[in-house]
């Protein structure tokens, strides 16, 4: 259970850095950071995803960058939160868990429904693997809780 924990907290810790990185660009030009990031990438500007990650740098404000990091420290909370509950062994945290990892497994199915890529089956199935793992203790718990049923004299 300590290593979902720590799982949740360093997804935390990752959420706070993009969230202050975004900040690291309030009154400067993210836009020709983002084509540079495109071509250091070896990426071709002209495709689809990297096409929609330069129009978006071309018109974001600074309020939104503001926006987006306290989305970030909001987000990284919960994951803060949960994994503090799970390292503590709280059977509210496993729930959460369940439900916060669960809602994303559809989402993944789907994109990797709409294209077979590693990244997306590791995602997918590490997910799954969290998920699965967090109901196995629950259950595991519920068992040892719930008295063998005894037969009547």
């Amino acid at each position: 259970m300590r290593a979902v924990a720590l799982f949740e907290g360093a997804k935390g810790m990752l959420v706070i850095l993009a969230g202050c990185g975004l900040l690291s660009f309030i009154h400067k030009d993210i836009h020709t950071t983002a084509v540079r990031l495109v071509e250091h990438l070896h990426f071709n500007p002209a495709k689809h995803y990297p096409r929609i990650f330069l129009d978006a740098t071309e018109r974001v404000t600074d309020s939104e960058l503001w926006a987006l990091a306290v989305a970030a420290l909001m987000y990284s909370g919960v994951r803060f939160f949960e994994a503090a509950g799970l390292w503590l062994g709280k059977k509210w945290a496993e729930w959460f868990g369940v439900l916060t990892g669960g809602m994303y497994i559809p989402v993944e199915l789907y994109e990797v429904a709409r294209g077979v890529s590693w990244p997306k089956v590791i995602l997918l199935a590490g997910n799954i693997g969290v998920v699965a793992y967090l109901l196995y203790t629950l259950n595991r718990k519920e068992t040892r809780r719930t008295p063998a049923l005894q037969p009547s004299d």
